[in-house]
């Protein structure tokens, strides 16, 4: 027996959908149009019959044809540009081609190709999608954004201030294009509703000179606001959330590393609040750490931590291990800092860099000063990389510094000196700018290093010929499923313990458990079966810690879960005037 959908996006072909648009204003909703996989019936109900060439095709022919034309593009940005065509012409057909291409074309709606899109978006911009909020139209901010949410379940806002995307810094309004990008991934690896999804991008200037003197720049050319006006820009979107969508997930995304975990921090216990440079980044290092320690038979607790890179996602990764370490370990907050160090531009973060080289967040892993006294500094004493893995002798050595190459020989050898297995992830991206190559690292420690990248590499020959698969640390690997299981519980908030229970849940998926040759992380290939497992164990920890806001049980968590995955295919149209548009 056929269902019968007013209002609801389509998420089966048995679905029938009572529609209320017609003729071309139903071919340019991307929501809604098929092309021509409209069946003869529909396109005469729907006033179609002329608008379209006669033949009725089928969702994998037209995903031939796309793709074939996808093809004919030669460089990624115009690949990027072409998909970003079709997703405004037909969602379905959109994500049912990334679908059945999802490792190649991952990387051209995403990092690494999205980066490219992002700085040149005033110039391919061609049509304005999600929501723009704009400093100097605050006042009418609660208006614009219930013209663009009214009768709309939104599950998911993503949003972002563009001040800080990695390699690539302040970026202005463009972007947009990430947060577009992480909803995106969302729905794809998700199963994330994109009509319950919301795109945001609070303007409140730029410091890109480039883009100021760019008379195409389509942002507000106005210096960056900072200071008390800027934070109570940034708590009105917030508290115009709460009021209109409190049981939506609230994404921040590349928040400037002042801004970042100062937001989190004062909103992780108003509402469900997500930012990913710092819990997505932490929580997928931390799965592939546990994976490797699953391989060394250790424990969290037993490792001594090196991070190059104390920004967001270098603190964030610190966090979100000392916080696993606390929880599963049953070591003191204390005790379990003091097993970090963390070094930056300025060297190895301790007390005498003085409070304008430190900010606020990274006081808990301050080192004391008189652990090095009797070591060696640079002319303006500061100790670097090399002294601190020589003192430390550090079993997980992790870059995410943006600074390529900074993993030298000589850094990877002292390392492999002072422990066995030596853990070592150089997560920066895109590739280029990676601190060190794994097949260096690999050759460097005679194949004896457990590796995780940030992008994606060939794998690495072994002493014994085999190949060793390089594990890709993606975000999107775990921060859908983080997200998917926060809405589908509705939780009050996103607790360390749901996000721990997320990063436990894809350690277990790991390949290498099973095969140390293989790699770390599932691949990205199995991201979608991936985050749906993520999903389940954030759910369930969610009724375990008694914040859920759903009637439903505990045991009920997995049907639902996979009751709420949207899928890419066309239901059956009914015309009716009162039905959705």
């Amino acid at each position: 027996m056929q269902r019968v959908v007013k209002a609801m996006f389509p998420i089966s072909s048995e679905l029938i959908f009572k529609v209320a648009l017609r003729g071309e204003t139903l071919l340019t909703s991307p929501r809604w149009n098929k092309g021509t996989a409209f069946t003869k019936k529909e396109r005469n109900d729907f006033g179609l019959t002329s608008r379209l060439p006669s033949r009725v095709n089928t969702i994998e022919e037209q995903c031939e044809r796309a793709y074939d034309q996808l093809r004919s593009r030669e460089s990624p940005i115009q690949k990027n540009s072409f998909l970003q065509s079709l997703k405004e012409q037909n969602w379905v057909l959109y994500y049912s081609l990334l679908s059945r291409h999802l490792k190649e074309l991952t990387p051209i709606i995403y990092t690494p190709t999205e980066a490219e899109a992002i700085a040149n978006y005033s110039h391919l911009f061609r049509r304005s999608e999600g929501l723009f909020l704009t400093f100097p139209d605050q006042d009418s901010m609660e208006k614009d954004f219930l013209e663009q949410t009214r009768g709309k379940d939104i599950e998911l806002i993503v949003c972002t201030d563009a001040e800080a995307i990695l390699g690539i810094g302040d970026q202005g309004v463009g972007l947009f294009q990430i947060s577009s990008a992480k909803s995106a991934i969302y729905t794809l690896l998700a199963g994330i509703n994109p009509a319950k999804a919301l795109s945001v991008t609070l303007d409140v200037g730029t410091d890109n000179e480039t883009l100021l003197n760019d008379h195409l720049y389509v942002g507000w050319r106005s210096r960056r606001i900072r200071g008390v006006e800027y934070d109570k820009f940034i708590d009105k979107f917030v508290q115009l959330i709460r009021k209109h969508q409190p049981h939506c997930l609230l994404h921040f995304e590349d928040f400037g590393v002042t801004n970042a975990q100062r937001f989190l921090d004062l909103y992780r216990n108003e509402h469900s609040v997500f930012n990913d440079d710092i819990q997505g980044t932490g929580a997928v290092t931390l799965a592939a750490l546990m994976a490797a320690i699953g391989v060394t038979k250790s424990k969290l607790a037993d490792q001594r931590y090196v991070i190059f890179g104390a920004g967001s996602a270098g603190l964030g990764i610190a966090t979100q291990v000392r916080d696993a370490i606390i929880l599963t370990d049953g070591v003191s907050r204390e005790e379990a800092n003091k097993k970090f160090y963390l070094v930056d531009r300025f060297g190895l973060i301790k007390q005498s860099l003085g409070p304008n080289k430190i900010r606020p967040a990274l006081q808990e892993f301050v080192r004391p000063d008189e652990e090095w006294s009797d070591v060696p500094t640079n002319n303006t004493g500061e100790v670097e990389l090399l002294e601190v893995v020589r003192k430390v002798r550090p079993t997980v050595l992790i870059g995410c510094s943006t600074k390529g190459g900074a993993f030298t020989e000589r850094v990877v050898r002292t390392m492999k000196e002072g422990c066995e297995r030596p853990i070592i992830f150089p997560l920066s991206n895109p590739s280029h700018l990676v601190e060190v190559d794994p097949k260096d690292a690999n050759d460097w420690t005679e194949g004896m290093a457990l590796l995780a990248t940030g992008s994606p590499f060939p794998p690495a020959k072994m002493p014994n010929g085999k190949d060793y698969v390089i594990a890709e640390c993606n975000n999107a690997l775990i921060y859908p499923g983080l997200g998917l299981g926060s809405m589908l519980s509705q939780s009050r908030r996103m607790t360390d313990g749901m996000i721990i229970a997320g990063a436990q849940r894809l350690a277990a998926l790991s390949p290498a458990l099973k095969d140390p040759d293989s790699g770390l992380l599932p691949d990205f290939q199995d991201a979608p079966a991936a985050n749906l497992e993520v999903a389940i164990a954030v759910a369930q920890q969610a009724f375990d810690e008694g914040i859920q806001g759903v009637s439903w049980s505990k045991e009920e968590v997995r049907t639902k879960a996979e009751d709420k995955q949207w899928k890419p295919v066309y239901g059956t149209y009914e015309y009716d005037e009162q039905g959705a548009n």
